[in-house]
């Protein structure tokens, strides 16, 4: 076989291999993406691997010097590649351009939380979880037989702020190769909404379905769509969500990078209807309002640990570590002004138990604002309120942030194992011991009610003292709280919260004198404090 016929058939191979390669890896065709390197790798490789199969054999290879020097010149100019990207990434790391780091998120320090916050409206305050929205959008397609046998429901359950009501959305998608083939035709034909306020589940279907999705194969998959249509642009998670007319679209940002993979950024977003494969870019301020998820949760928070991390230097960041901050564990949403805000708690390098204050980030715009509140990790707050019912096993849902009578409050769901809220806890930011849980039977105002009472009780001014002798004293648990029935010797009669003093009090027996605190005489007297 003539050279040139060989090196023909190994071109062929080799570009058979790279559409091969190209349809199932969709690499970017960017120099900045860390895939599209892996990429040519593979390729380079292949051809590589062809030389090795069509012109030698092991014995030839270790008689003849010169073809083994050609052999082992690409490889060094592979390796050479990635020293030089390595090189690259490290001149454009934290350590020479901390400060670059420091600002790629710009945070608002000046407001204050009661005047950005309104107080919690109670008709809007979305309760449900991603977990709990799960078990009522799974129970909406268990009513559905001819669609369970045929689809299953996707895990995204994104949510956004659709007219002004607070809502989960998933799409429902192929399960698996032989059911997408015997439903492509008409696609996928819905999608489902749980409302996280009231737990409303329903599932919308749709006259035309939606074809272009995640579990779609061939020409038809999502990603595949997309890389067509954008070849060079490099793809953040995508989410579903569905305009004000109940229209869905599939929302997926593009990212730059600084160098090869580092220092991400979003540029903006390509809104694709699933249902025709048409599709539109938008830049980050151009993106329609409608849109709720721009910016991921976990990029913002990357950015900020950033923020906390150079903002003094990187040496500092290592070594003095003055004033540098990071996020507490977990996160979560709010909705607020018809946008969409991650919220997470701000503590110190050391992370200590406590929070310096909090974060509030627009998913749409960015726009971040910091609120100085020093107070309890939210997993401190849900450990807190799974003590006050430790009895029963509850485990304790990451915290809601309310503005409740001007105050930043942790709000809780205590959840049995079957996943079911069972009960509210609400916790003081500033003072985590400062927890009252209520049956979730009796509502959310009631919960908050009784919090209040209780929160009030305790720090009301000018507090009575007066010793008493008990002649019997009784326990109660009132909507999870535990709560001691005292009559002295001269028939006067009190309630105790076991929060008052938890080592002591279920040691109190008749016979006993205590010094009480207490606000103000009446038929039960509350004690609000032991001295």
């Amino acid at each position: 076989m003539t050279k040139n016929k060989t090196l023909f058939i190994r071109i062929l191979i080799t570009i058979v291999f790279t559409l091969l390669l190209y349809y199932i890896y969709l690499p970017p065709f960017n120099l900045t993406s860390m895939d599209f390197y892996i990429f040519l790798l593979f390729i380079v490789g292949a051809f590589y691997l062809t030389k090795l199969v069509s012109v030698f054999n092991v014995t030839e290879i270790l008689r003849n010097r010169k073809k083994i020097s050609y052999i082992t010149l690409v490889p060094l100019i592979i390796i050479g590649v990635f020293i030089l990207i390595f090189i690259i990434n490290f001149f454009l790391s934290p350590i020479f351009r901390s400060k670059a780091y420091s600002k790629r998120i710009e945070i608002d320090q000046t407001t204050d939380f009661t005047k950005d916050v309104s107080p919690v409206n109670f008709n809007t305050l979305p309760l449900l979880d991603k977990d709990s929205s799960s078990k009522l959008g799974d129970r909406v397609m268990g009513q559905m037989p001819e669609l369970v046998s045929q689809f299953y429901v996707s895990n995204l359950y994104t949510q956004i702020n659709y007219n002004d009501e607070i809502i989960r959305v998933t799409p429902l998608e192929y399960d698996g190769i032989i059911k997408y083939f015997t439903n492509r035709k008409n696609g996928v034909k819905g999608y489902i909404t749980v409302n996280s306020v009231s737990g409303e589940s329903k599932l919308v279907k749709l006259e035309k379905g939606m074809k272009y999705m995640p579990s779609a194969m061939f020409n038809e998959n999502l990603y595949r769509h997309l890389r067509f249509n954008y070849p060079t642009e490099i793809f953040d998670k995508a989410n579903f969500e569905i305009d004000n007319e109940g229209n869905p679209y599939w929302i997926v940002p593009t990212v730059k990078y600084s160098g090869v993979g580092i220092k991400k950024e979003i540029t903006g977003v390509v809104i694709l209807d699933p249902i025709t494969g048409k599709s539109k870019k938008y830049s980050v301020d151009k993106v329609p309002t409608w849109v709720d998820h721009v910016f991921s949760a976990e990029l913002l928070i990357e950015q900020i640990n950033d923020w906390g991390k150079y903002k003094n230097g990187f040496l500092n960041s290592i070594f003095g570590q003055k004033n540098v901050t990071t996020t507490t564990e977990g996160y979560n949403y709010t909705v607020m002004n018809d946008d969409v805000y991650m919220y997470t708690g701000i503590t110190s390098a050391t992370s200590d138990e406590a929070i310096l204050g909090f974060i509030l980030s627009n998913l749409r715009t960015k726009e971040t604002h910091f609120y100085s509140v020093a107070g309890a990790k939210e997993y401190s707050a849900m450990s807190s309120a799974e003590g006050q019912v430790q009895q029963m096993n509850y485990k304790a849902s990451f915290p809601l942030l309310i503005n409740l009578n001007n105050n930043p409050t942790y709000l809780i769901s205590l959840k049995d194992n079957a996943g079911l809220v069972k009960m509210y806890a609400f916790v003081d930011v500033k003072d985590y011991q400062k927890v009252v849980v209520t049956d979730s039977s009796k509502g959310i105002e009631t919960a908050a009610k009784n919090y209040l009472n209780e929160v009030e009780l305790s720090t009301e001014e000018g507090k009575n003292t007066k010793e008493i002798t008990i002649s019997s004293i009784k326990s109660a648990m009132i909507d999870g709280n535990t709560y001691y029935y005292i009559t002295d010797i001269e028939g006067n009669k009190y309630r105790l919260s076991i929060k008052v003093d938890k080592k002591m009090i279920p040691f109190y027996e008749a016979g006993n004198k205590l010094t009480i605190e207490y606000s103000s005489l009446s038929d039960v007297t509350e004690i609000t404090g032991i001295k």
